[in-house]
């Protein structure tokens, strides 16, 4: 499913206590099949999660196995892992945590929705419209921690940079990258982990 993967490390983090890393799968799908709308049929969180634990540490699991807790978010008990897991039109991603981390994964592609924009801005404390990665961000806080977009308001999101950045909610952390020409991946942890992207490789032309 999808293309083949290649890999993408951070640079190494310092310290002794080293958090075990986040790993972030990126799937392109290009031949995924449509609806009778024309709308393309991904598929399920529930598998691509299985798929990615399977290629990042050769684990053979099921449905079974996966369970969700009080505020969604995935875990695969018997093996103490944590999963994230997005669609966005072709594309996937599935983040994973071996350590005690909760995780949120979001992707969003750019384009035109400047009231959901402008309003996002707004709720966020903005003076101009929000923009599409801060989007993403804002999606992958609320899979990874007890917000919803119920109770989003008041949440503030630092100023963009490369690498993780405190939000004002707990100890949770943000941070995002495009992945593909306009798609943005973010992520969001409570513990500022190593990350580790595997990205598809380029295809040949």
């Amino acid at each position: 499913m999808g293309a083949l993967l290649g890999l993408v490390m951070d640079p190494v983090v310092r310290g002794a206590a080293r958090p075990a890393p986040i790993d972030c799968l990126v799937t392109h799908h290009p031949h995924l099949p449509r609806d009778h709308m024309g709308h393309r049929l991904n598929a399920s969180g529930r598998s691509l999660i299985i798929e990615a634990v399977a290629r990042v540490y050769g684990l053979d699991i099921g449905a079974r196995d996966l369970t969700r807790d009080v505020h969604k978010r995935w875990h695969v008990p018997a093996h103490h892992l944590t999963a994230s897991v997005a669609h966005c039109d072709g594309w996937s991603v599935v983040a994973l945590s071996a350590g005690p981390v909760h995780i949120g994964v979001d992707l969003q592609d750019e384009r035109d929705r400047p009231a959901a924009m402008r309003w996002l801005g707004t709720l966020l404390g903005r003076r101009q419209p929000a923009e599409i990665r801060d989007f993403a961000e804002c999606e992958a806080l609320i899979k990874a921690s007890h917000v919803t977009k119920e109770t989003f308001a008041g949440v503030r999101l630092p100023a963009w940079r490369p690498g993780w950045r405190p939000t004002n909610v707990g100890s949770y952390r943000v941070r995002s990258t495009t992945v593909a020409p306009a798609m943005h991946l973010a992520l969001a942890a409570d513990v500022p982990a190593p990350v580790r992207m595997h990205t598809p490789t380029p295809e040949p032309a």
